[in-house]
């Protein structure tokens, strides 16, 4: 039976999917195989020997260290596009929110309920304040066009907009979800001289942080909006609040409440709604237990963080994983240890990603030696880790 830790609540819809036959799950697991976990942080946790799996309920993975669990022998998954519709209704609301002053408005809706019949005369004579355009006809620019930006690009022509995208590395897949009537730009600096709104829907990473800058607010469409549903860190904050005290920018729309933002001027501030519905709680933790379930049964590797993915039917016989360093002769090892037993292997895949690969090997014959071969395998001091079946 295998055996999984729970750092956060998740939804009972794992049982679905980790059959109580074969699993046990819990939040109080000791040496467990793999961990489901969505917010908690895990930098300063110390992995036990026995973990071979992370799974991230969500898409962002900034609480996992993937590069240490890597050289442990742990595969790292998120589960990107699992709360994707959710961001996407919340971009909606953020355009809306982002034209006419609908947050200003219901706020100070609330501060004359007190007037009893002279509401009507106050609302008529105050509504002016808080009204703006219209989004149907206004550019919509979209940065990034995954799994979310090509739902929110879709949307927003389904709104009547003009929508354009930009993504230097949009997938064949992605590709296909969007409509045909969406234009695609060469570079930012087209995206943003276009767009009287700008969805930014990237990863957070080395290159991106604070890549909505001064720099770049000097070349938006002046009196653009912006939205950030991704990550807070993609956008300087100090830069923003200058372009909006200069007209550079209308409103900044952001799911990343801080202290720097919160009641500023043009800022509206969500408190991090954008997965926070059932359906998207239950589609993040659905696609985790599939992987989950998957690479412990078979070592198959789907919407991994650190390794390689690699899509594996079930064994026929006899088959091991190696993770390992991406290095030249690690193969030439392994299959080496194996020749000394006399094992035949019927077929053998071998993919990298970065730093890291992952090799495995199906097997022909029996063989009564697996421990010591495995324990061979594990000595080399380019594996991190190995499994078999």
């Amino acid at each position: 039976m295998y055996k999984i830790l729970t750092l956060n609540a998740i939804s009972p819809i794992y049982h679905d999917y980790l059959s109580d036959s074969d699993y046990e799950v819990s939040s109080s697991m000791e040496n467990p195989d793999a961990i489901i976990v969505r917010s908690a942080d895990m930098h300063n946790m110390e992995a036990p020997a026995s973990l071979v799996a992370v799974a991230r309920a969500g898409a962002g993975y900034n609480n996992i260290p993937v590069d240490k669990l890597a050289q442990k022998g742990v595969v790292v998954f998120n589960t990107p596009g699992a709360n994707a519709n959710a961001v996407k209704e919340l971009a909606v609301a953020g355009l809306l929110l982002g034209s006419r002053d609908i947050a200003g408005g219901i706020q100070w809706v609330e501060g004359i309920k007190d007037q009893g019949d002279q509401v009507p005369a106050l609302v008529e004579k105050g509504k002016k304040q808080f009204s703006g355009p219209e989004l149907k006809g206004k550019t919509l620019g979209v940065v990034g066009l995954g799994a979310v930006g090509a739902l929110v690009a879709n949307a927003g022509r389904a709104m009547d907009m003009e929508v354009v995208g930009y993504d230097p590395y949009i997938s064949v897949d992605h590709a296909w979800m969007l409509s045909r009537s969406i234009g695609r730009v060469k570079n930012l600096l087209e995206l943003l001289q276009k767009s009287d709104y700008v969805s930014v829907h990237v990863p957070l990473m080395k290159e991106t942080r604070g890549m909505f800058n001064e720099e770049v607010f000097a070349r938006m469409k002046p009196g653009a909006t912006l939205l950030n549903l991704s990550r807070g860190e993609l956008v300087a904050n100090q830069d923003v609040l200058e372009a909006l005290e200069q007209g550079k920018l209308r409103r900044y729309v952001t799911d990343f409440p801080c202290a720097e933002l919160i009641g500023r001027k043009g800022v509206i501030c969500i408190p991090h709604l954008g997965a926070s519905t059932p359906e998207s709680e239950d589609n993040c933790v659905v696609m985790a237990s599939r992987q989950i379930d998957a690479y412990l049964r078979t070592g198959s590797i789907r919407n991994s963080v650190n390794y390689p993915n690699c899509e594996l039917g079930a064994p026929e016989k006899h088959r091991i994983a190696v993770l390992h360093q991406n290095v030249p002769n690690v193969v030439t090892a392994l299959t080496g240890i194996l020749s000394q037993y006399h094992i035949n292997i019927s077929a053998m895949v071998n993919k990298s990603r970065g730093e890291y690969a992952y090799t495995v090997l199906d097997l022909d014959d029996t063989f009564a030696h697996k421990l010591e071969i495995v324990e061979q395998m594990s000595a080399l001091d380019t594996v991190y880790g190995v499994r078999s079946w």
